[in-house]
């Protein structure tokens, strides 16, 4: 699927769920919605007018093996 395809579909309808790493105290929440085909769509509930962020299911994948493997660790 492309990024264009993926930016196109109608995702009104996706159940979002709070990371469970989110700061409840510092009202920073990043909700995240997993879409059909891997797909995951990412926001920030505090500043909901913004666009989210969507991502393919091989970008998915390839960013939380970084995770995983401390890719971005500093």
């Amino acid at each position: 699927m492309s990024k264009a395809e993926l930016y196109a579909r109608n995702i009104r309808g996706a159940v979002w769920r709070k990371s469970s790493r989110s700061e409840v105290d510092m009202n920073e929440c990043v909700e995240v919605a997993f879409l059909d085909d891997g797909a995951v769509a990412l926001r920030d509930s505090t500043s909901r007018h913004r666009l989210e962020l969507r991502f393919t299911a091989e970008e998915w994948s390839a960013f939380t093996a970084g995770v995983r493997g401390g890719e971005f660790d500093s």
